[in-house]
């Protein structure tokens, strides 16, 4: 059975990916959301999975310059939200924008994984689900792109 190929030569059903992509996303984005709207609301966030939410959001390292990293989170999340709807309707540069966005998301959430663990010593269930979203991302980027190597190898083979 052959794969069917588009235009611009990527397999048709890697289209998928960034649809999947841009649903992830959303958790993220709505995620990120809640937490900014908890923080300048002043309320607490309640923690039923780990302990540590409040450590962890109320630590120094939950604002840069007077912002909170959710707001900045909620505004990653809607780039590539946006990059990953561009990319479903077959806009082969916006994937490629969307892949730099999540490698960035998904590294600067393992430096946040990391200063949960070892620096602020408590973790924050919201936050582990931004770093579960933002490493799903990745691997749907990541994942996407081996896909289409090992079908234009196969092509080429042909």
């Amino acid at each position: 059975m052959t794969e069917q190929i588009t235009e611009n030569g990527t397999p048709a059903g890697i289209f998928k990916v960034p649809l999947v992509a841009s649903l992830i996303s959303l958790i993220g984005l709505a995620d990120s959301a809640y937490l900014t709207i908890k923080h300048y609301a002043g309320e607490p966030v309640p923690c039923s999975l780990v302990e540590g939410c409040e450590k962890v959001l109320s630590s120094p390292y939950a604002e840069i310059a007077g912002i909170p990293i959710a707001a900045a989170g909620a505004a990653a999340y809607f780039v590539a939200f946006s990059f990953a709807v561009l990319a479903a309707f077959g806009n082969r540069s916006a994937w490629n924008i969307f892949g730099l966005v999540s490698i960035g998301m998904a590294g600067f959430s393992a430096w946040l994984i990391y200063l949960q663990a070892f620096v602020i010593e408590a973790f924050c269930q919201f936050c582990l689900l931004s770093a579960a979203t933002s490493l799903l991302l990745f691997v749907c980027f990541i994942g996407s792109k081996l896909m289409a190597n090992r079908s234009g190898s196969a092509e080429t083979k042909t």
